[in-house]
This record gives structure tokens, sequence and C-alpha cells, in this order.
């Protein structure tokens, strides 16, 4: 019987340095990278309509791309905000094509807000992704990064601390990321907290 792929979601609020995350995962696995966000840039930048509601289009490219992964027997690790509301619907569909481990990424909020002020500064290509309008709430005194509620899948987790580096290190992120026995059905999700 050929094993199950397995899809490993990197998630988290913005400005935690999941796409930081993501890729050097997949490296460490083998495995391709799916990001959201790069989708979305590349969309934006072979002229997608701005008449057309990006976001969706964006969502809609992403799960089609991990759900072709996956049905070809492909592992892959994937990344976005996934925050519970919006990703859940997208991902409990593919809980029936791989096994989901899900990295959740946690940073101080005061340095994720540093984060994403340096990169709508130094990268053009984060201008479809709204940064200035997410810094303005965050001026005005919301609290998005805080908000930022996670997926609630009955999958394996992992939460990373990217406040300063990786904690735990990738080693045991890339551990986590391939278990040495596959899950059987009577395996209960764990949060695994370093």
């Amino acid at each position: 019987m050929t094993p199950r792929p397995t899809l490993v979601a990197v998630s988290g609020p913005p400005g935690a340095g999941k796409t930081t995350l993501a890729h050097a995962l997949a490296g460490a696995l083998g495995w391709p990278a799916v990001c959201r966000d790069e989708i979305k840039e590349r969309m934006a930048a072979d002229g997608a309509d701005p008449a057309e509601n990006l976001d969706l289009k964006t969502l809609t490219a992403f799960f089609h791309t991990l759900a072709e992964h996956l049905r070809s027997g492909t592992s892959l690790v994937a990344e976005a905000a996934f925050q519970d509301r919006l990703w859940r619907p997208g991902l409990e569909p593919l809980t029936h094509l791989a096994d989901i481990r899900i990295v959740r990424c946690i940073i101080d909020p005061d340095l994720a807000r540093v984060r994403i002020i340096h990169r709508a500064a130094t990268q053009p290509s984060r201008s479809v992704h709204g940064d200035a309008a997410f810094l303005r709430r965050i001026a005005e005194g919301q609290r998005p990064i805080e908000s930022w509620v996670p997926i609630a899948l009955d999958v394996p987790s992992l939460i990373v601390d990217t406040t300063q580096g990786w904690k735990p290190p990738l080693t045991r992120i890339v551990e986590f990321a391939t278990p040495a026995t596959p899950p059987t059905a009577d395996d209960q999700p764990t949060i695994h907290k370093y």
C-alpha cells in the first residue's frame, strides 16, 4: 500500500515569518513549498484584473494547487495565514488526501509589526497584500496580530516561536513533519510545545 502524502500547513499571524520557515522546511524535507502570498503576487504581476476579487481567485488557485500535488502522491509544505474561519473550510477536504500536520508560528506582536513595516518598504510586490492598511489598523488601536485565530482541525500541531530564530529548531520541526511511524486511526492529535 502506498503511504499517504503529508501536508504540512505553516500558519500564523502576519509578520510571523511563515514564508521563511515554509521555504526552509520544504528545502530540508526535499518537498515543494506552496505559498499563498507568492501565488497572489504572481497573479497581480501577470496583470490580474483589479476589478476581480484577487483574494478569492488566489484562495481557489492555492487549494487547487495543494489538492493536485496531494492527489499525485506528493507531500508538500503549504504556507498561509490559515486563520480558522477563513482557511479550515479549504483544509478539511484535504484530510481525505493526506496526513495534515500544522506548524503554528507565534511571535511578539511588536516584532511582527516591525517586520511588516520593513517588508512593505523593501518588497514592492507586497503592495498587493494591503500591508499599509493593516498597519493603519494597528495605528488606530486595533490588534489584528493578537486577534489571529489558529486553525481548529483535529490534527497534530506544533507551536514554533519565531521571535528570534525558530524554537524549536528546524531539525525538530522536520522531525514533527515526518513522523517515524505513520499515524493510525487510533492516534489522537497533539499540540506540541517546546
